[in-house]
C-alpha cells in the first residue's frame, strides 16, 4: 500500500461537556479564528458519529456490481455522521445524516425509522429525517431489500444490514444526546481539481443555456455549513459533486475513500477526534450533491489521476476537498432562518409530467423501469462492469445479450426508446421487488440552505434543472438550493433527456425512461410548493417492507479452527525488532472469521506504544496508516489468518510498541468467543 506523507500536527480540541437539552455550553472562549457569531443562539444543534462498518470477509462489495470483488479486510472503517438542528423559535427540527455507505436503501431508511421510533416516539419521523450517502464502492453490500442492488453480492446480507442500520441510529442518538444552543454559518467556494467530466458526449447535447452554468463540464462548488454550539465549533458539512471511486473494482478492503479521507483527516489529524474514546468531538461529513457524471478519476481511467495509486488518488482527491472545506469554512457567514421539510411518496413509473417541463412542451409520462444494455458496460472511467457492453448501446447484441435478455414488450421498449431495453426491472417487480417504483421525494430546509433529496444519482445538469425548478418555487436564491444526492432511497441514474439519447452509461441506467428528470421537477415543485406556503403535503403511498422477502445464496460461518499447534490469536509471523520511520511494520495472526463479529464500534487492531509503563492505543483498525486483511488459509478446517500492517508515517514518535489484535472465533457447535493476540515488541526510530 502507498506510504502517506507525514501527516499535520494533531491537536486535540477541547471537548463540550455533556449538559440537559437547552442548557448553555460550557468552555473556554473561541479562538480567534472563530467565524462571528450571530446575535443569539437560534438554534439547537447536536451532532454525532458512529460506525455502520459490515461484514469485513467473504462478502460482496456494493458499488461497481462485480462479482468477484469481496471483502478481505479493512482499510478504513465506515462511519455515519449525523446533525440534529432544532429552531428554538418555533420548536421544529431536522436530522441531517451523511454515512460512508454506496447508497441509502430504502430498506435502511425503512429500518432506521424504524429504530428512531422505538426510542423517539414521533420525534424524527419519515419527514424530517433525511439520511444520504458518500457513495464510497469500497464497503460490504447485501443491505438492499431490492434483487438488483444485492445481485452481485448473491443476496441479503443480514450482517452487514444490521451494522447499517445500528450505526446510522447510533450516531442520530448521539447528536440528540448532544443538543446545545448553537449558531449556523454558510460558505461557498469553487473546486476545479478534485473532478472531471465522465461522460462529455452526453453532457455537450444539453442546451447552450446549460453548458454555460459549466465551462469546464463539471460542478464545482463547495458548499459548506458550520455548526458551533455556544463558543465552540462543532462540526460542518461540506457538499461537493465528484464521485467516491478513486479506489477501484480491484481492491477488497473496506474504505470510505476520498470522502471519508477528507472527513477523517478534518476530524482525527485537525480536531483530535479519536472515535473509540466515543465521547462528542468536531464532526465533519462530506457527502455529494449531483455527482452521476463527476469522476474524481482525473485522467478518465480507473485509478488514475492524480497518480497511478488509487489509495493515494483518494488521500490527494480527498485532501483538495478538505483544504477547499476549510477555507470556505474560514470564511463562512452567520446565517438565520427556520427548519423545516417535506416529504412525499412518488410512483416513479407512473407519472404524467405536464407540458411546462417536458423537452417538447407536450404532456409525457414516465415508464415502468428498464435496465438499458449499456447500463451493464459499467463506466468505463470509473469502473467497467461486464465485458463486451459498451456505453451508447442502442440496440442489443445477439451473441451477449440473449443469455441476460429478458423480453420487453413493445409499448415498455417504445416508451423508453432509445434505450437498448435489457431486463424490464419494473414489470419483474410486480413478482419480486427488483428495482424501486415509489420513491421518497424530500426538501429539507436548514436555515438559509434547501437540500432537495435525491433518491438516485443525478447528473450536474439535471441537477441543476431541479435545482432552479426549486429555487424558482421557493422564492430564494439558486445557490441557496442543493441537490443532495444518494439520499433516502436509490433509483440509480437521472439524466436529462438530452443526455438520454445518447444512452452512454448514465442514460441506460436511467430507470423510468425520457422523462424521469422532468417528472421529479414537477414532483419537486410540489414539495417545495408545499414547503414556502407552511401547508402539509399529502403523503401519498409509502413502499412496503420487503424484509420478509430476502435469500441469499451466501454461507455462513461454519466452524473455525487454528493452525496446528497454535491457539486463537497466536503470532504466526511476528515484526521485526526495530523499523526507521517510513517503513511498513507486519504482523500475522492465527485468526477467526470477521463475521463472527464485525466488532462495530470497536476494532479488529491496535498500535499500542509504551508510555510510562502503560500501554496505550495510538491506532486502531479506522486510522489511515493501518490495514487489516483476512485471508482464508484451508477451507475445510476452517483455518484462517488475519495480516496487521502499519505504514509507519514520517513523524511517528520513537519507542516501543506492540501490535494487537482481537478476533472471534466459532466453534462447531455454533459458540463464538472472543480472544485477543499481542506481538513481541519492537521499537521505532527516528
Amino acid at each position: 500500500m502507498h506510504l502517506p506523507p507525514s501527516r499535520s500536527p494533531r491537536k486535540l480540541s477541547a471537548l463540550v461537556l455533556a449538559t440537559a437539552l437547552g442548557a448553555v455550553a460550557l468552555g473556554a472562549p473561541s479562538p480567534a479564528s472563530a467565524a462571528p457569531a450571530a446575535a443569539e443562539a437560534d438554534y439547537l444543534i447536536g451532532r454525532g458519529i458512529a460506525d455502520v462498518t459490515g461484514e469485513a470477509a467473504e462478502t460482496g462489495m456494493m458499488g461497481y456490481s462485480s462479482f468477484d470483488q469481496k471483502t478481505s479486510g479493512i482499510h478504513q472503517r465506515q462511519r455515519s455522521r449525523a446533525y440534529v438542528v432544532a429552531d428554538r423559535a418555533t420548536g421544529k427540527r431536522v436530522v441531517y445524516v451523511n454515512a460512508d455507505l454506496a447508497m441509502i436503501f430504502q430498506s435502511v431508511r425503512q429500518g432506521v425509522l424504524a429504530r428512531l421510533q422505538e426510542r423517539y416516539g414521533s420525534l424524527y419521523g419519515e419527514e424530517n429525517v433525511l439520511l444520504s450517502a458518500t457513495h464510497t464502492h469500497s464497503g460490504p453490500g447485501g443491505y438492499s431489500h431490492h434483487v438488483a442492488y444485492n445481485l452481485s453480492v448473491l443476496g441479503f446480507q443480514n450482517g452487514t444490514y444490521r451494522a447499517i442500520v445500528d450505526g446510522i441510529a447510533e450516531s442520530v442518538a448521539k447528536a440528540h444526546d448532544d443538543l446545545k444552543p448553537g449558531t449556523l454559518s454558510l460558505g461557498t467556494g469553487t473546486l476545479t481539481n478534485a473532478s472531471v467530466n465522465r461522460s462529455r458526449a452526453a453532457f455537450d447535447r444539453n442546451p447552450a443555456a446549460d453548458r454555460a452554468a459549466f465551462p469546464d463540464g463539471i460542478d464545482p462548488a463547495m458548499t459548506v455549513l458550520r455548526f458551533r454550539q455556544g463558543d465552540k465549533d462543532a462540526g460542518a458539512i461540506s457538499w461537493f459533486a465528484t464521485h467516491n471511486t478513486s479506489i477501484t473494482n480491484k481492491n477488497t478492503l473496506i474504505s470510505p475513500d476520498n470522502k471519508g479521507y477528507a472527513a477523517y483527516a478534518w476530524e482525527h489529524d485537525h480536531e483530535g477526534v479519536r472515535y473509540l474514546d466515543n465521547t462528542p468531538g468536531f464532526v465533519a461529513a462530506f457527502p455529494n450533491t449531483n455527482a452521476g457524471d463527476m469522476s474524481p478519476n482525473l485522467n478518465l481511467k480507473p485509478g488514475s489521476g492524480p497518480t497511478e495509486d488509487e489509495f493515494e488518488n483518494a488521500r490527494v482527491i480527498g485532501e483538495r476537498q478538505l483544504d477547499k472545506a476549510r477555507e470556505v469554512y474560514a470564511g463562512a457567514r452567520p446565517v438565520t432562518g427556520g427548519v423545516d421539510a417535506r416529504l412525499t411518496y412518488v410512483d416513479m413509473e407512473n407519472v404524467t409530467v405536464r407540458g411546462q417541463y417536458t423537452t417538447d412542451g407536450k404532456e409525457q409520462r414516465t415508464c415502468p423501469a428498464v435496465v438499458g444494455a449499456s447500463t451493464l458496460a459499467g463506466s468505463v472511467e470509473d469502473g467497467p462492469a461486464i465485458p463486451g457492453f459498451e456505453e451508447g448501446m442502442r440496440t442489443p447484441v445477439a451473441s451477449i445479450i440473449d443469455a441476460l435478455r429478458i423480453d420487453t414488450p413493445s409499448w415498455l421498449a417504445t416508451c423508453q426508446y432509445p434505450k437498448a431495453s435489457l431486463v424490464p426491472t419494473g414489470l419483474l417487480s410486480n413478482v419480486h421487488p427488483v428495482t424501486p417504483k415509489i420513491l421518497p421525494l424530500q426538501i429539507m430546509r436548514i436555515g438559509e440552505l434547501y437540500l432537495v433529496a435525491g433518491p438516485g444519482e443525478f447528473t450536474i445538469t439535471a441537477g441543476l434543472r431541479v435545482r432552479r425548478t426549486v429555487a424558482q418555487e421557493l422564492g430564494v436564491p439558486l445557490e441557496r438550493v442543493l441537490l443532495q444526492g444518494y439520499a433516502n432511497a436509490y433509483s440509480q441514474y437521472v439524466t436529462t433527456p438530452e443526455e438520454y439519447d445518447t444512452q452512454n452509461y448514465e442514460g441506460g441506467s436511467t430507470l423510468y425512461g425520457r422523462n424521469t428528470l422532468p417528472a421529479y421537477q414537477q414532483e419537486y415543485a410540489r414539495v417545495a410548493a408545499s414547503l414556502r406556503q407552511g401547508t402539509p403535503i399529502g403523503r401519498g403511498t409509502a413502499p412496503p417492507d420487503e424484509s420478509a422477502r430476502q435469500f441469499t445464496f451466501q454461507t455462513g460461518v461454519v466452524y473455525d479452527n487454528p493452525p496446528l499447534g497454535k491457539s486463537f490469536g497466536s503470532v504466526l509471523t511476528g515484526p521485526a525488532s526495530s523499523y526507521a520511520r517510513g517503513s511498513t511494520a507486519t504482523v500475522e495472526f492465527a485468526t477467526g472469521h470477521p463475521k463472527n463479529n464485525v466488532r462495530r464500534g470497536g476494532t479488529f487492531l491496535e498500535v499500542q506504544r509504551l508510555e510510562a509503563g502503560k500501554w496505550v492505543r495510538v491506532l486502531d483498525d479506522g486510522d489511515w496508516e493501518t490495514t487489516y486483511r483476512w485471508t482464508r488459509i484451508n477451507g475445510l478446517t476452517g483455518t484462517s489468518k488475519a495480516t496487521v500492517t502499519w505504514d509507519i508515517v514520517p513523524d511517528t514518535a520513537p519507542g516501543t510498541y506492540r501490535i494487537v489484535h482481537h478476533g472471534d472465533a466459532k466453534n462447531l457447535l455454533g459458540k463464538i468467543t472472543p480472544f485477543t493476540g499481542t506481538s513481541p515488541t519492537f521499537t521505532v526510530t527516528g
